[in-house]
């Protein structure tokens, strides 16, 4: 198997941003455009969108669902999405409205009874969104850091049935400091879900990495890199594949 490439349309406004370390403040304007950049990614020949509604994820409720809506319209490759989703019927929506699979984070470590009932309800469509600062489980966009370890909460959802685990090391996000390699593989090997690294790719050679970890890492989520030019899409699939 090779390794999913997810490239990330990170929207706030309804534009498509990336920040650096999470912080909305830090938000670089890529396009105005989200569905055009998802178009662009699809025939570029990645297979995957990872899709954020960062106003969401702070709100803790759909805020950009109008770019969100005008994605799923524009590609037939699919999309998950993550962003201020925190409950069964906000869930059921988007999967109804043609999104593969809802990623599930400050409900992940809020809420166990509705993450796993979501598992259960929707058998390889949850991801579960594990995002941490210094080891530490972050939520509410970002902005509260709890005392729960990532390795701890993806623990406690081994059994769960979810699709995959996206981990990302906040300190790394939007910085091109490359990937937090060992975390993510001690990750990988805790738990029997698979794990999809975010945050850091600076370079094909993370791509290069990731896919020759032993940990059997699933997948990479590729942002500020891919549209600041530094890794050219030809060139992270080939290294993928």
């Amino acid at each position: 198997m090779g390794l999913t490439l997810f490239p990330a349309i990170d929207l706030k406004g309804g534009a498509c941003v990336r920040l650096r370390r999470g912080e909305l403040g830090e938000a670089t304007v890529y396009s105005e455009d989200p569905a055009a950049q998802a178009r662009a990614w699809q025939e570029a020949g990645f297979a995957w969108l990872h899709v954020v509604d960062l106003d969401g994820a702070f709100a803790g409720e759909s805020r950009n669902g109008a770019a969100v809506r005008a994605i799923l319209g524009a590609v037939s490759i699919p999309v998950q999405l993550g962003g201020g989703i925190r409950d069964l019927a906000a869930i059921e929506s988007w999967l109804d409205r043609g999104v593969a699979r809802v990623i599930l984070g400050s409900a992940a470590a809020k809420d166990p009874g509705l993450t796993r009932a979501a598992c259960r309800a929707f058998p390889g469509r949850i991801v579960l969104g594990i995002d941490a600062r210094d080891g530490r489980v972050a939520t509410e966009g970002w902005a509260e850091t709890g005392t729960l370890s990532a390795l701890e909460l993806a623990q406690r959802y081994g059994d769960a049935g979810a699709a995959a685990i996206v981990f990302t090391d906040i300190g790394r996000d939007g910085m091109l400091a490359g990937i937090n390699l060992a975390a993510t593989e001690e990750l990988a090997r805790a738990v029997p879900i698979p794990v999809i690294a975010s945050g850091g790719a600076a370079s094909v050679e993370d791509v290069r990495a990731v896919r020759a970890s032993p940990a059997g890492i699933a997948g990479l989520i590729l942002g500020r890199a891919l549209y600041d030019g530094r890794i050219a899409p030809a060139e992270a699939l080939a290294a993928a594949d």
